[in-house]
Parts: C-alpha cells; structure tokens; sequence
C-alpha cells in the first residue's frame, strides 16, 4: 500500500497523491488569504479569526511534519515544535507556504509506508500525510467560505477526504469524546455520491460503529444521505447541515441527526 492507497468502498475511485495534494492545498489557501483581513470571523470554527484559522493549520502541517522525522512509535508526550510563527500576522501568508515546504522536507525524507504509530486505523507513516491533507483541505474551505466565496473541492480528494474521516472516526474519542454516543440497534447510514458510483454504509451496533465494507453498494439503509463528493465531504465534517439545499436525505431523521449532532470534529 502506497500513499495513494485508501479504504475500500463501494466503488474504486481514482487514487490521490497525498504529498503532492498537500502543497497543491496549501498553495490554494495561501491564494485564499494572502491579501484577505486576517481579522475576519471563521463562522464555521466559532471564535477565530482568519489568523487563528492560518496559524493552526500551519501548525498542524510543522506538528505532524515534526511527528514523521521522529518516526514516533507511541503517542507523543509532548507537542513542543520550533513553529517559526511571524510576529506580525501580515507575514503569516506566506508563513504558512513555508509550512508546506517543510512538510515536503519531511516527506521526502520517510518511507511512507515505515511502520508509525497514529491515532487512526492505519499504523504508518502514510496516516500523517493523508491526515495533513485533509486539514489543509477542511481549513482551506473554512478560510474561502469565511470570504464569502464557494469552495472548490477536486473530486478524487472529496472521495478520499470521506473515506479517511470514516475509517478513523470510531478512533477518534480521545480528542472528540461525542463519538461515543454513535451506537445503535444495528442501524445503517448509507452516504452516496450523485457525481459518481461511490457509497459509504455506516454501520452503528450496540457496541459502537464503523463501515461496512462488504455491504457498502447497498441500496437501502435505515437512513441515506446523497450528494456531491465535495458535499459529502463538507458535510461529515461539520460544514454543512444535512438539510442543505444541495443535499438530500431520507429515511430515520432521528438517526441521521443523533449522527451528526456526534460525529463531526
């Protein structure tokens, strides 16, 4: 498995280079905010500002960088990392194109597929590439729909971007303890693409949740939701309600809202 390898589901959709998508993402958001106030308000992280929004996604992609050159083998005990984070905001821009820089550094020099702990389902080094992808992504999105603009989200990496969040997420506890509510009957929630073939069936049991894999091209579930793969994305992330306009669902509102009420972070 290399770094564009990802969870299976119900379609084979096309694969993503991880490393390259991080500085193509990142080269979009320093596009997005290089001459933007950095005072503006984030409305979908409550409380920060564009500033706040550059400097912890640039701290994320230093953070996780730091993790790789270390090749950590247990949760880290402590995040110091020299952040070089600029005195004055007018230079966070371009702070933050340097943080891709130093991702790439550390990419280049591990095997992706070394042997690492995460957090997440998969234990290498490939998690941390694929996990900094997405939060470039996310926060790029947040930074444009704080300008009043319509993020754009190329395909492939919306179709990666919801299969990442839905393998990990019943890992996910420990920074988002909500997820522990997400348990049912054996009740399923079938999230579909209307630009394409693919299909993610989450599965809530007694005992917790995850996907289901091998009954994922089902047509029916106990609840779906349908969409664009940018939409989808958007979506389990927080970012869109499932009422959207640009969403559609059907099926046990009670589940789909105790789903999202829990499961976004």
């Amino acid at each position: 498995m290399n770094t564009s390898d990802h969870t299976d589901h119900a379609s084979v959709a096309t694969p993503v280079d991880h490393r390259a998508a991080v500085v193509a993402e990142t080269a979009r958001f320093v596009a997005a905010v290089k001459d933007a106030d950095l005072a503006t308000a984030v409305p979908s992280c409550p409380g920060w500002t564009l500033a706040d929004l550059v400097r912890h996604a640039g701290s994320v992609q230093r953070w996780f960088s730091a993790l790789l050159r270390a090749r950590i083998q247990e949760p880290p005990r402590k995040r110091d990392v020299d952040l070089k984070l600029p005195e004055r905001e007018d230079g966070y821009a371009d702070w933050l194109a340097e943080s891709a820089t130093v991702a790439a550094d550390a990419f280049a020099a591990t095997d992706p597929n070394l042997p690492m702990w995460a957090w997440g389902a998969d234990q290498h080094a490939r998690f941390w590439v694929r996990r900094m992808l997405f939060e470039t992504v996310l926060h790029r999105a947040d930074a444009e729909v704080a300008l009043g603009l319509r993020p754009a989200i190329d395909r492939p990496v919306a179709v990666d971007g919801i299969d990442e969040f839905l393998v990990n997420l019943p890992f996910a506890a420990f920074f988002a303890p909500k997820v522990t509510n997400l348990r049912g009957p054996d009740k399923t929630i079938l999230f579909r693409t209307t630009d394409g073939d693919d299909a993610w069936l989450v599965r809530l049991r007694p005992d917790g949740f995850g996907l289901d894999t091998a009954h994922a091209a089902a047509d029916t579930a106990d609840a779906t939701v349908r969409g664009t793969a940018a939409d989808l994305l958007l979506l389990v992330y927080g970012r869109l309600p499932y009422e959207a306009e640009d969403l559609t669902h059907d099926g046990d509102d009670h589940l789909l809202a105790n789903w999202f009420a829990n499961s976004a972070f």
